[in-house]
């Protein structure tokens, strides 16, 4: 990633998190595909809080499944008890339990790529840590606004074990 249009992150917070399967509207895209992700978002949004088996009211977008070419799958989802029951169109994916570094970006979507940047050119080459072979999420609250500039989510980046 470019150092362009980076910004200023607070610290990491370190989570150790229990397993979970998120499932959702699903697709796979690169670095130079990414803006159709918002489309994805509009298609999973009649399904929010209404996800069968639903838990919590967090939505997430989860990256995995990366190739290593920059290709990867981009779930927009929620935590849910079981998959039996899900839409047919609805993709899942579980996450293990995982070390993750969690970094809250603050603003509109718009800006989020800058935080991303931030984090691997920034952070990652100086903290010491190594980026384990799991998929990364974004984690959004109830109440977040993608275009308001007072909303917060969080971005919570897979680490390798100690």
């Amino acid at each position: 990633m470019s150092n362009a249009n980076q910004q200023a992150l607070e610290p990491a917070r370190y989570e150790n998190a229990q397993a979970i399967i998120i499932a959702g509207i699903g697709g796979r895209f690169s670095q130079s595909t990414t803006d159709g992700i918002p489309a994805l978002w509009q298609r999973f949004e009649p399904y929010i809080g209404r996800v069968p088996g639903q838990v919590q009211e967090h939505t997430y977008g989860v990256c995995c499944n990366a190739d290593g070419k920059g290709n990867f799958d981009y779930i927009a989802g929620v935590q849910v008890a079981n998959v039996e029951v899900l839409p047919a169109d609805f993709q899942h994916v579980e996450l293990t339990p995982q070390r993750y570094a969690v970094f809250e970006h603050h603003g509109s979507v718009d800006t989020l790529k800058a935080t991303f940047q931030s984090i691997w050119n920034d952070w990652l080459p100086t903290s010491g840590e190594r980026v384990a072979q799991a998929p990364e999420f974004e984690r959004y609250g109830k109440d977040f606004k993608p275009f308001d500039s007072r909303s917060v989510m969080e971005i919570w980046l897979p680490l390798e074990r100690r």
